[in-house]
Protein backbone atom coordinates (compact mmCIF):
# COMPACT_ATOMS: atom_id res chain seq x y z
CA UNK A 1 0.00 0.00 0.00
CA UNK A 2 1.01 3.49 -0.90
CA UNK A 3 2.10 6.32 1.84
CA UNK A 4 -1.23 8.46 0.34
CA UNK A 5 -3.76 5.35 0.33
CA UNK A 6 -2.56 4.02 3.85
CA UNK A 7 -3.41 8.07 5.42
CA UNK A 8 -6.83 7.78 2.88
CA UNK A 9 -7.70 4.72 4.68
CA UNK A 10 -6.54 5.26 7.83
CA UNK A 11 -8.42 8.89 8.00
CA UNK A 12 -11.70 7.33 7.01
CA UNK A 13 -11.15 4.65 10.05
CA UNK A 14 -10.38 7.54 12.21
CA UNK A 15 -13.06 9.67 11.11
CA UNK A 16 -15.70 6.86 11.48
CA UNK A 17 -14.70 6.55 14.74
CA UNK A 18 -15.71 10.11 15.57
CA UNK A 19 -12.09 10.89 16.43
CA UNK A 20 -12.02 15.07 16.31
CA UNK A 21 -8.70 15.28 13.76
CA UNK A 22 -8.63 12.31 11.97
CA UNK A 23 -6.08 12.78 9.13
CA UNK A 24 -3.75 14.56 11.56
CA UNK A 25 -3.55 11.64 13.52
CA UNK A 26 -3.15 9.51 10.93
CA UNK A 27 -0.14 11.08 9.55
CA UNK A 28 1.41 11.63 12.89
CA UNK A 29 0.94 7.90 13.63
CA UNK A 30 2.45 7.10 10.05
CA UNK A 31 5.65 9.81 10.32
CA UNK A 32 6.16 8.17 13.42
CA UNK A 33 6.31 4.39 12.25
CA UNK A 34 8.74 5.30 9.18
CA UNK A 35 10.47 7.51 11.31
CA UNK A 36 10.17 10.33 8.92
CA UNK A 37 8.72 13.94 9.45
CA UNK A 38 4.96 15.07 8.32
CA UNK A 39 6.20 16.59 5.10
CA UNK A 40 7.90 13.50 3.95
CA UNK A 41 4.46 11.96 3.98
CA UNK A 42 3.07 14.54 1.58
CA UNK A 43 6.34 14.94 -0.75
CA UNK A 44 6.44 10.93 -1.21
CA UNK A 45 2.89 9.42 -0.82
CA UNK A 46 3.35 7.43 -4.13
CA UNK A 47 5.87 5.09 -1.68
CA UNK A 48 5.35 1.98 -0.91
CA UNK A 49 5.04 1.06 2.41
CA UNK A 50 6.72 -2.64 3.98
CA UNK A 51 4.61 -4.79 4.93
CA UNK A 52 5.89 -4.63 8.37
CA UNK A 53 5.52 -0.65 8.88
CA UNK A 54 1.93 -1.24 7.61
CA UNK A 55 0.98 -3.82 10.13
CA UNK A 56 2.87 -1.56 12.77
CA UNK A 57 0.69 1.77 11.59
CA UNK A 58 -2.41 -0.21 11.97
CA UNK A 59 -2.03 -1.80 15.08
CA UNK A 60 -1.83 1.80 16.18
CA UNK A 61 -4.58 3.34 14.47
CA UNK A 62 -6.85 0.52 16.52
CA UNK A 63 -5.34 1.73 19.65
CA UNK A 64 -6.32 5.12 18.46
CA UNK A 65 -9.66 4.00 17.49
CA UNK A 66 -10.00 2.77 21.54
CA UNK A 67 -9.45 6.56 22.46
CA UNK A 68 -5.96 5.86 23.19
CA UNK A 69 -3.99 9.46 22.80
CA UNK A 70 -1.70 10.16 20.12
CA UNK A 71 1.26 11.03 22.28
CA UNK A 72 0.72 7.62 23.93
CA UNK A 73 0.90 5.89 21.36
CA UNK A 74 3.85 7.70 19.72
CA UNK A 75 5.83 8.13 23.56
CA UNK A 76 6.43 11.81 22.67
CA UNK A 77 4.79 15.26 23.48
CA UNK A 78 5.77 18.97 22.31
CA UNK A 79 5.69 21.42 25.16
CA UNK A 80 6.89 25.05 25.37
CA UNK A 81 8.45 23.82 21.84
CA UNK A 82 10.15 21.30 23.67
CA UNK A 83 9.54 17.19 23.42
CA UNK A 84 9.07 15.07 26.29
CA UNK A 85 8.84 11.41 26.50
CA UNK A 86 5.27 10.09 27.96
CA UNK A 87 3.68 7.30 29.08
CA UNK A 88 1.05 6.12 31.02
CA UNK A 89 1.94 6.46 34.34
CA UNK A 90 2.09 10.39 33.48
CA UNK A 91 -0.68 12.87 32.24
CA UNK A 92 0.09 14.33 28.99
CA UNK A 93 1.22 17.63 28.79
CA UNK A 94 -1.23 19.89 27.09
CA UNK A 95 -1.12 23.78 26.04
CA UNK A 96 -3.07 25.16 28.93
CA UNK A 97 0.19 24.23 31.17
CA UNK A 98 3.16 26.18 29.38
CA UNK A 99 0.01 29.41 30.39
CA UNK A 100 2.25 28.29 34.28
CA UNK A 101 5.13 29.30 32.52
CA UNK A 102 4.36 32.47 30.60
CA UNK A 103 3.28 33.86 34.20
CA UNK A 104 6.47 32.84 35.55
CA UNK A 105 8.30 35.10 32.68
CA UNK A 106 5.89 37.29 33.49
CA UNK A 107 6.70 37.55 37.46
CA UNK A 108 10.61 36.67 37.57
CA UNK A 109 13.49 38.91 35.83
CA UNK A 110 15.28 36.78 33.40
CA UNK A 111 18.47 37.56 34.91
CA UNK A 112 21.46 35.93 36.67
CA UNK A 113 21.31 36.71 40.66
CA UNK A 114 23.94 39.28 41.71
CA UNK A 115 27.25 37.57 43.65
CA UNK A 116 25.57 37.11 47.11
CA UNK A 117 22.71 36.78 46.48
CA UNK A 118 21.15 33.12 47.50
CA UNK A 119 19.91 31.44 44.40
CA UNK A 120 15.81 31.24 44.34
CA UNK A 121 14.84 27.55 44.93
CA UNK A 122 11.56 26.56 42.61
CA UNK A 123 9.68 23.06 43.06
CA UNK A 124 7.74 21.81 40.51
CA UNK A 125 4.80 19.45 42.44
CA UNK A 126 3.28 16.44 41.22
CA UNK A 127 5.76 16.97 38.71
CA UNK A 128 4.56 14.25 36.47
CA UNK A 129 6.77 14.53 32.88
CA UNK A 130 8.92 17.15 34.36
CA UNK A 131 7.30 19.17 31.55
CA UNK A 132 6.51 21.98 33.39
CA UNK A 133 9.84 22.15 36.20
CA UNK A 134 12.33 21.57 33.50
CA UNK A 135 10.95 23.86 30.64
CA UNK A 136 11.34 26.33 34.33
CA UNK A 137 14.74 25.21 34.56
CA UNK A 138 15.59 25.55 30.65
CA UNK A 139 14.04 29.27 30.80
CA UNK A 140 15.65 30.33 34.11
CA UNK A 141 18.59 28.92 34.14
CA UNK A 142 19.59 30.80 37.52
CA UNK A 143 16.64 28.39 39.12
CA UNK A 144 17.61 25.83 41.43
CA UNK A 145 14.69 23.59 40.59
CA UNK A 146 13.28 20.12 42.18
CA UNK A 147 10.79 17.96 40.51
CA UNK A 148 8.59 15.82 43.06
CA UNK A 149 5.91 13.66 42.68
CA UNK A 150 4.21 11.19 44.87
CA UNK A 151 4.98 8.40 41.62
CA UNK A 152 8.34 6.81 41.74
CA UNK A 153 7.08 5.59 38.09
CA UNK A 154 6.32 9.60 37.13
CA UNK A 155 9.89 10.50 38.68
CA UNK A 156 11.27 8.14 36.47
CA UNK A 157 9.52 9.96 33.42
CA UNK A 158 10.92 13.25 34.79
CA UNK A 159 14.41 12.00 35.22
CA UNK A 160 14.60 10.88 31.96
CA UNK A 161 13.04 14.08 30.36
CA UNK A 162 15.59 15.80 32.33
CA UNK A 163 18.74 14.07 31.14
CA UNK A 164 17.82 14.59 27.45
CA UNK A 165 17.17 18.05 27.62
CA UNK A 166 20.36 18.92 29.86
CA UNK A 167 18.36 20.33 32.52
CA UNK A 168 20.21 20.05 35.93
CA UNK A 169 17.27 19.70 38.55
CA UNK A 170 16.83 17.42 41.74
CA UNK A 171 13.70 14.84 42.21
CA UNK A 172 12.16 13.83 45.80
CA UNK A 173 9.26 11.64 46.11
CA UNK A 174 7.47 13.38 48.36
CA UNK A 175 3.19 14.11 48.76
CA UNK A 176 3.38 17.60 47.75
CA UNK A 177 5.92 19.21 50.11
CA UNK A 178 6.20 16.90 53.21
CA UNK A 179 9.22 15.19 51.57
CA UNK A 180 10.61 18.34 50.11
CA UNK A 181 13.49 19.54 52.05
CA UNK A 182 14.07 23.32 51.44
CA UNK A 183 11.65 26.71 52.22
CA UNK A 184 10.64 27.36 48.53
CA UNK A 185 10.49 30.42 46.82
CA UNK A 186 8.72 29.49 43.67
CA UNK A 187 5.96 26.57 43.88
CA UNK A 188 4.48 25.52 40.41
CA UNK A 189 2.31 22.88 40.32
CA UNK A 190 -0.41 21.36 37.89
CA UNK A 191 -2.14 18.99 40.22
CA UNK A 192 -5.22 16.68 40.18
CA UNK A 193 -7.62 19.15 39.30
CA UNK A 194 -10.91 17.40 37.48
CA UNK A 195 -14.25 16.63 39.02
CA UNK A 196 -15.38 13.01 37.77
CA UNK A 197 -19.12 14.87 37.70
CA UNK A 198 -17.99 17.10 35.03
CA UNK A 199 -20.31 16.32 32.27
CA UNK A 200 -17.36 17.95 29.49
CA UNK A 201 -14.89 15.18 30.29
CA UNK A 202 -13.08 13.76 27.22
CA UNK A 203 -13.01 9.53 26.67
CA UNK A 204 -9.26 10.09 26.05
CA UNK A 205 -8.62 10.71 29.84
CA UNK A 206 -9.87 6.94 30.85
CA UNK A 207 -6.09 6.60 29.76
CA UNK A 208 -4.57 8.89 31.65
CA UNK A 209 -3.53 8.40 35.97
CA UNK A 210 -6.84 8.64 37.81
CA UNK A 211 -4.02 10.04 40.72
CA UNK A 212 -2.74 12.90 38.85
CA UNK A 213 -6.20 13.62 37.16
CA UNK A 214 -8.55 13.60 39.20
CA UNK A 215 -9.90 15.38 43.21
CA UNK A 216 -12.46 15.26 45.18
CA UNK A 217 -14.31 18.40 47.04
CA UNK A 218 -15.43 20.06 43.28
CA UNK A 219 -11.37 18.44 42.36
CA UNK A 220 -10.34 20.81 44.94
CA UNK A 221 -9.04 18.83 47.66
CA UNK A 222 -5.21 18.50 46.32
CA UNK A 223 -5.23 21.90 45.61
CA UNK A 224 -6.50 23.60 49.11
CA UNK A 225 -3.76 20.65 50.85
CA UNK A 226 -1.04 22.59 48.52
CA UNK A 227 -2.02 26.29 49.82
CA UNK A 228 -2.18 24.78 53.06
CA UNK A 229 1.61 23.16 53.09
CA UNK A 230 3.09 26.18 50.86
CA UNK A 231 1.27 28.65 53.76
CA UNK A 232 3.34 26.57 56.43
CA UNK A 233 6.42 25.36 54.64
CA UNK A 234 7.02 28.94 52.53
CA UNK A 235 8.27 32.45 53.57
CA UNK A 236 7.07 35.86 53.11
CA UNK A 237 6.98 36.76 48.99
CA UNK A 238 6.55 32.73 47.79
CA UNK A 239 5.30 32.74 44.49
CA UNK A 240 2.42 29.93 44.31
CA UNK A 241 1.39 28.82 40.59
CA UNK A 242 -1.43 26.61 40.56
CA UNK A 243 -3.12 25.34 37.13
CA UNK A 244 -6.84 24.88 37.40
CA UNK A 245 -10.11 25.11 35.17
CA UNK A 246 -11.65 28.33 34.73
CA UNK A 247 -14.53 27.76 37.17
CA UNK A 248 -12.31 26.99 40.19
CA UNK A 249 -10.15 30.12 40.22
CA UNK A 250 -12.31 32.26 42.45
CA UNK A 251 -12.59 29.28 45.24
CA UNK A 252 -8.57 28.92 45.12
CA UNK A 253 -8.62 33.16 45.37
CA UNK A 254 -10.90 32.83 48.01
CA UNK A 255 -9.63 29.52 49.95
CA UNK A 256 -5.87 31.14 50.16
CA UNK A 257 -6.82 34.27 51.08
CA UNK A 258 -7.24 33.33 54.79
CA UNK A 259 -3.81 31.56 54.63
CA UNK A 260 -1.87 34.53 53.70
CA UNK A 261 -1.74 34.55 50.03
CA UNK A 262 -2.59 37.76 47.73
CA UNK A 263 -3.56 36.89 43.98
CA UNK A 264 -1.03 38.35 41.89
CA UNK A 265 -2.16 37.52 38.39
CA UNK A 266 -4.27 35.02 36.42
CA UNK A 267 -5.05 33.57 33.05
CA UNK A 268 -7.91 31.25 32.00
CA UNK A 269 -6.61 28.22 33.09
CA UNK A 270 -3.74 29.58 35.81
CA UNK A 271 -3.99 31.77 38.96
CA UNK A 272 -0.60 33.19 40.56
CA UNK A 273 -0.47 33.84 44.58
CA UNK A 274 2.26 34.80 46.77
CA UNK A 275 2.49 34.68 50.43
CA UNK A 276 2.41 37.54 52.53
CA UNK A 277 3.14 36.69 56.07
Amino acid sequence: MTISAWIRDATNELADAMLPSPRLDAEIILAHTIRRPRTYLHAHGDEELTLRNEDIANARIDLRKDRVPVAYIIGHKEFYGRRFQVNPSVLIPRPESEQLITLLHQLLPNTAPLEGIATKKLVDIGTGSGCLGITAKLQFPELQVALTDISRHALSVATKNAQALGADVETFVSDILLNYPYTPDIVIANLPYVNKEWDFLSPELASEPDEALYADDNGLAVIKRCLEQVATRGKNGTLLLLEADPQQLDAIASFAKPLQFKELQRTEYAIALTLAK
